[in-house]
């Protein structure tokens, strides 16, 4: 059991698209990472996203690759400014649930899961990678156990 944070894939710039809709790169790499994710077997229940348009893109990249059984549905109080230590404490580690949102909130509620401490950077995501947090044998805290990423460096 465990916990997926996925950052949304990139976007399309705001002068160029006011609703910043994947680019095709963006979910080019999300289909990537989720066909890599789905070939090592990840099973997610649900995949949970903000409502922006572009994480309810790359929550649906994701569902058409690890077909989560619960599916794919809006949540609020993960977008880019929300308050990741309030949200930290209905995080679920033991669930498989897969969280698609947005930076800064995702590396903060990740730090905070982890280390205790939302303001101290821990690992710095990309967009359409995927971090998942487990539990580690005789620790009250989630530890990172994989991360992909579409882009080394």
């Amino acid at each position: 059991m465990a916990l997926y944070l996925v950052q949304h894939g990139r976007a399309r710039p705001k002068s160029e698209d006011p609703l910043q809709r994947l680019s095709e790169e963006g979910a080019a790499d999300a289909r990537r990472i989720a066909e890599v994710a789905a070939q090592y077997r990840v099973r997610v229940s649900v995949i949970l996203h903000s409502g922006k348009e572009r994480a309810a893109q790359t929550a649906e990249i994701f569902s058409a690759a690890l077909h989560p059984p619960k599916g794919v549905r809006q949540i609020d109080g993960i977008n880019p400014m929300d308050d990741a230590v309030s949200f930290a404490r209905t995080a679920r580690v033991d669930q498989d649930e897969m969280i698609v949102g947005h930076l800064p909130f995702l590396e903060r509620l990740m730090a905070y899961l982890v280390v205790g401490r939302a303001d101290l950077p821990i690992f710095r995501m990309q967009n359409g990678g995927i971090v998942c947090l487990d539990h580690y044998p005789e620790t009250t805290r989630p530890v990172i156990r994989w991360a992909l990423m579409p882009h080394l460096g």
